[in-house]
């Protein structure tokens, strides 16, 4: 830190007040021209750091509930994306969720150099150790106000900004690169697999997916679940493509054989989302018993006939999927009737051999693909690493004119 840096609290340097809610908000909610901007946490995004417009509005009968803000103030998420500030581009009130930080009388920091220090690691160490609650943390006027920030001097803090700007537009464009690049890694594959799919040949056999393929479904069944105990896959954890982990939900060992009674699965065994999404795909990917429910069902295909991968990759590509979601129903959260989804015609390779080749190409394309993800991620994560790293440097004195 420089050593002719002062030091302050933020509650010493600026003016920090919590919003407010009329409750209940229903009633003071208009679509009219002339309401009040009402800001939530979903107009804020993690990849800006301005608010120019709100998607909802409230009556000027509410206003004395809440908090107005102004454009040039800064708030703070005290709660969700905790601790993240954003700068107002337009005016307008905000719920308790947000805090706001003014600069009153005389201007203590350029507006882009506040951001900055609030986006730092220095700024942020400090929300994070002190503040409230171990799953969801909170902050509050109190905590915020005792959060010490250095203040040098108005030109030194131009200095500051017009280096971390020129830093950060370089980062920038090299993580628009690197997330092109995962971007076109992905679309290859798709293209690939959808080029397999799209035209079958003469040995294929035309059938319904229910005509080879045996149907476990566990929809509308919610077993009570535990802190610990056996894995229950639900539709959250099918992916496009993969099993996930997260989030992790158990239930009791004993419930197993008295629950999945509609069938077993076993390892390599297809899963598939009725809704919420639908049409996501996965493999089951462990030998071990885990227990089923919501939105799932389980695909079992005839080893006679099919290849267990053969159909993952069938259920994936864009023209059977495309199929799929055709029927599918629903006006908000769409979803497939089973009697609908049994019916749904797809095609394939009457030799096993011609399937396991085929599937033998797309696992080493996706093996490919999956090593330039795990390339483009680790840079993007890099890249990140960097940005707060020049962002703790800058408010321990270290990109300054003179460093002594």
């Amino acid at each position: 830190m420089k050593s002719r840096w002062e030091i302050k609290k933020l509650g010493e340097v600026l003016s920090i007040e919590r919003g407010g809610s009329p409750r209940p908000i229903k009633k003071y909610l208009t679509n009219s021209s002339d309401g009040i901007n009402w800001i939530k946490i979903s107009d804020a995004t993690a990849s800006e750091k301005y608010i120019y417009e709100t998607k909802g509005k409230i009556t000027r009968d509410g206003l004395h509930k809440t908090r107005v803000v102004n454009e040039g103030d800064f708030i703070l998420s005290n709660s969700m994306s905790f601790g993240r500030p954003y700068i107002m581009k337009t005016t307008g009130c905000i719920h308790d969720g947000w805090l706001v930080l003014k600069q009153n009388g005389k201007k203590l920091f350029e507006t882009e150099f506040l951001y900055y220090l609030l986006s730092s690691p220095y700024v942020f160490q400090q929300f994070n150790y002190l503040a409230a609650g171990s799953t969801v943390r909170n902050l509050n006027i109190a905590l915020v106000s005792s959060v010490q920030v250095p203040l040098p001097p108005i030109p030194e803090q131009k200095h500051i900004v017009k280096i971390l700007d020129e830093a950060f537009a370089a980062i920038d464009k090299a993580k628009a690169n690197a997330e092109k690049n995962l971007q076109n890694s992905r679309e290859l594959f798709d293209s690939y697999l959808n080029k397999v799919f799209a035209n079958p040949e003469e040995d294929w056999i035309e059938c319904f997916l229910n005509d080879y393929v045996k149907f476990i479904d566990y929809r509308g069944r919610t077993p009570e679940k535990t802190t610990q105990g056996m894995r229950l896959i639900t539709a959250k954890n099918i992916k496009n493509g993969y099993l996930q982990k997260e989030p992790e939900e158990f239930v009791n060992p004993n419930i197993y054989d008295s629950w999945m009674t509609r069938g077993i699965p076993n390892k390599g065994d297809i899963l598939f989302t009725t809704e919420a999404p639908l049409a996501n795909v996965a493999q089951l990917d462990t030998d071990e018993k885990v227990v089923f429910a919501q939105r799932t069902i389980i695909f079992q295909p005839d080893p006679k006939f099919f290849n267990q991968s053969f159909l993952k990759y069938l259920l994936l590509s864009k023209p059977i999927k495309t199929r799929i979601i055709e029927k599918g129903t629903g006006a908000t959260v769409k979803g497939i009737k089973a009697k609908l989804l049994k019916q749904i015609p797809i095609y394939f390779p009457q030799s096993l051999a011609k399937q396991e080749r085929i599937v033998d190409k797309l696992n080493n394309l996706s093996d490919e693909i999956k090593k330039l993800e795990t390339i483009y991620q680790q840079k993007l994560a890099d890249l990140d690493e960097l940005k707060k790293s020049i962002l703790q440097k800058a408010f321990d004195g270290e990109l300054t004119r003179n460093n002594g």
